[in-house]
């Protein structure tokens, strides 16, 4: 395999840190990867491995003269596919003037994606969301006839679907990363679809996310929650849920590790509650500091919902590095969550918004910490498994290589190495 490019919508970005290592072990196999990114992000905690692709990622620019020049190239050489994709942006982005706007920077963007890519020499695209991501390339597919791939991961596909069913016929091979995913793609887009979705679950690195040492006994009972502070993750019924914790006279401590838009309501709810001792909200940590943190925990609890408008989630990444740890989970069951906490088996499922079940589960593990250490020990075995970071990306390598060897790809432009 030669060369892949991947698009992004911001590169880098803690929420995706899935992203970042699954092409890191992408290119520990050999494979080049070159990063587009539609928009720059600019975060102060950066994972390790960051620094290296942020240096040499694409990033896309509405305004330039490099931009200007591509969309001329393009309507001079393809005209009708050029302007075809204008129109399908735009037909497809109608149910949301947001959406829309954000669709017609998408297009001038890709074409110009479209021109790097092929001055160097990438021989397949790969997009993360099936959003605006894919819209980009999907444009680059349909100007230069380079093939292209998506993943699929939740309210990409549970939300918003612009253009879906032709992001997926025009696709050589759709990944998504559940069992749940498929089955909800297939229903939607019947057997054609289907045909062409695997699922490839996201990732974690084992020899990161290690089996936790023995505790003390004498520090308190530790729960931590790895998660962005949005409504979609639940924080609080886990807040509500450690006041009943309290209550009973419970010695613990909950860490809430993460940032986003519900941290003020959260800080408010913590205080009414009386529980500013006992929690705390630790912000964005790098993913070393976050390994270290649950190498100390006694439970991950992550007590997601689906909220008004559709949103939830697809397996959270932050359960698999619990997992890989030997940490017992207690999670939701939604979406494609049972296909990694399988009840009383890796973890423990409660019903979601249900705040007397998620603390007799907190209960249940304070009292019975042997019970813990089963579910823990099992859940890294299911991470190693299905879940391990370098196997699944060499699923993902084999597809890609599967569709080089299956279609006609367009030539690079005249002059332009094949490989690099």
């Amino acid at each position: 395999m030669s060369k892949v490019a991947y698009i992004v919508s911001r590169f880098p970005t803690i929420a995706e840190t899935f992203i970042l290592y699954e092409i890191l072990a992408l290119e520990q196999t050999g494979l080049a990867v070159e990063v587009f990114s539609l928009l720059r992000q600019q975060e102060k905690v950066v994972h390790p491995g960051a620094e290296a692709l942020v240096k040499r990622a694409h990033y896309g620019r509405f305004i330039s003269s490099a931009t200007l020049t591509a969309q001329l190239y393009w309507l001079s050489r393809k005209p009708l596919a050029y302007i075809s994709c204008w129109w399908r942006a735009v037909l497809g982005s109608l149910f949301s003037p947001k959406f829309l706007i954000r669709s017609l920077a998408v297009v001038p963007q890709a074409a110009l994606f479209a021109r790097q890519m092929q001055a160097l020499g990438v021989r397949h695209v790969h997009a993360h969301w099936a959003t605006h991501p894919t819209l980009a390339a999907y444009v680059v597919h349909r100007l230069t006839g380079l093939p292209y791939s998506f993943t699929a991961h939740a309210d990409d596909i549970y939300v918003e679907r612009p253009m879906l069913a032709e992001k997926i016929r025009r696709a050589s091979f759709v990944v998504t990363i559940s069992e749940y995913n498929r089955q909800f793609l297939a229903e939607l887009y019947g057997a054609s679809a289907e045909k062409k979705i695997v699922v490839i679950h996201c990732g974690v690195d084992s020899s990161v996310f290690q089996a936790r040492p023995a505790k003390q006994q004498a520090t308190p009972f530790t729960i931590i929650c790895v998660a962005r502070l949005e409504e979609k993750k639940g924080h609080t019924f886990l807040i509500q849920a450690c006041a009943k914790l309290n209550a009973r006279g419970i010695p613990f401590q909950c860490l809430l590790i993460g940032e986003g838009g519900n941290r003020p309501r959260l800080e408010q709810q913590i205080a009414r509650l009386g529980l500013a001792r006992q929690v705390s909200l630790l912000g964005q940590q790098p993913r070393d500091r976050v390994s270290a943190l649950m190498s100390q925990a006694d439970v991950m609890v992550l007590p997601s919902v689906t909220t008004a408008s559709g949103r939830k989630e697809g397996i959270p990444v932050a359960l698999m590095e619990a997992l890989a740890s030997e940490l017992p989970a207690i999670a939701t069951s939604i979406s494609g969550i049972p296909e990694l906490v399988e009840n009383n088996r890796t973890g423990i499922l409660v019903p979601e918004r249900d705040v007397e079940a998620l603390a007799e589960a907190l209960f249940r593990l304070y009292y019975e910490p042997k019970l813990g250490e089963q579910l823990g020990a099992e859940g890294r075995r299911k991470v190693l498994r299905e879940f391990d970071l370098n196997n699944n990306a060499a699923k993902l390598l084999a597809q890609f290589k599967h569709s080089q060897a299956s279609q006609s790809i367009a030539p690079p432009l005249p002059g332009s190495p094949a490989k690099i």
